[in-house]
């Protein structure tokens, strides 16, 4: 979508130094991605592999583990992919809506919402 804007990554203690960088919003992504060697050097290790689907269609294995994610104010813990060490680091869907934070359509920025919603989105 283009919209980019600062997060910082840490592992889940809080503890060490954050990964901190513009994160492509993607609505499309589910998970947060971000370059391994900057993951590791944040104290985030990696836990397991699932196999993600590129923008191209085209199925690849990657590791994913678990890291506290900051943005807008607000923290929240999420799974995130370890890419390519020169991957653009992206902030997936699951960590916009832990933290109760939407895309708004028509000026293309993030809102924080007043609440989180109980209710299925439509």
């Amino acid at each position: 979508m283009g919209l980019t804007h600062v997060t910082r990554v840490s592992n889940l203690a809080g503890n060490g130094t954050p990964y901190e960088a513009e994160f492509l919003v993607d609505t499309e992504a589910v998970d947060c991605l971000g370059p391994t060697e900057r993951l590791l050097a944040a104290g985030i290790g990696p836990e397991a592999k699932a196999v993600y689907e590129l923008a191209n269609g085209e199925p690849v294995e990657y590791e994913y583990g678990f890291a506290r994610v900051a943005l807008m104010g607000q923290e929240t813990v999420v799974q995130i992919i370890f890419g390519p060490d020169d991957a653009e680091p992206i902030l997936g869907v699951v960590a916009l809506a832990n933290m109760g934070v939407t895309v708004d359509p028509i000026t293309r920025t993030l809102r924080r919402l007043h609440a989180k919603p109980l209710k299925q989105f439509r």
